[in-house]
């Protein structure tokens, strides 16, 4: 997926996308499957703000919603038939509103009070604090830990995954210019990884999905999936020494 962003896909041509319809259909090849859900992934995150907004909970913050449809999206792609005739974006539009407003039904008071955001941190926590330690000693990787959360923070917050000459407004002349370049070194850092280990930071700090969606994308299991999310913030860290 290097090199190829949510908008370059939003254009690819109906016959292209045919085609990866068939591929996925009768080829089984898996690396469609994330290309479809990339393409229509904007779709799913519209709905879900369009959602938010008619059914507000108390508590309940965007990602939460982003989350159902994200699942709804998934599961429209693994259920789709493209030999039915139907425009898919219909199908999966169907599918995700009905997945949000089960979802909702699902949410209760703990869940509200936690909140998408809190859940989301908790997951890259138990990422990090779960890779084999890299020293015994425990100042050493209390450190790594909190290294490897802050280069999270940053990924997310400075729009670093998809746009590393993101630039807080608030900063001085100064600060600005060291922001730009740290953000282009963790860009850089972004492009050596794998296409696997790049594909997972992109999904997870530009557009929230969960581990255990990624992890259903790529056909690893959730655990996997966590494992290669802490080596490539490894890797990040270690490229910013």
């Amino acid at each position: 997926m290097r090199g190829v962003s949510g908008l370059d896909l939003v254009a690819v041509p109906p016959r292209v996308e045919a085609s990866l319809w068939r591929r996925l259909r009768f080829g089984r090849e898996v690396r469609c499957r994330e290309q479809l859900f990339v393409r229509y992934r904007a779709l799913a995150r519209a709905i879900a703000r369009r959602q938010l907004r008619r059914r507000p909970l108390k508590g309940t913050e965007i990602g939460d919603f982003e989350h159902f449809a994200y699942e709804g999206l998934l599961q429209a792609i693994d259920r789709f038939d493209p030999l039915r005739g139907i425009a898919f974006g219909a199908y999966a539009r169907r599918r995700i509103v009905g997945c949000i407003a089960d979802g909702a039904a699902r949410m209760n008071e703990v869940d509200a009070f936690h909140g998408y955001r809190q859940r989301r941190e908790a997951e890259r926590a138990r990422s990090l604090a779960d890779a084999p330690p890299a020293s015994d000693d425990p100042v050493t990787m209390l450190a790594a830990l909190a290294a490897g959360l802050a280069i999270g923070v940053m990924l997310e917050g400075a729009g670093v995954v998809m746009s590393p000459q993101a630039v807080d407004p608030a900063r001085n002349g100064y600060e600005s210019l060291a922001w730009r370049e740290l953000t282009a070194r963790l860009a850089d850092g972004i492009d050596r990884l794998s296409e696997r280990d790049a594909f997972i930071l992109r999904q997870h700090y530009e557009a929230g999905v969960s581990f255990a969606q990624i992890a259903a994308l790529l056909g690893l299991t959730k655990g996997r999936v966590s494992q290669l999310h802490a080596q490539a913030i490894a890797a990040l860290r270690r490229h910013l020494g």
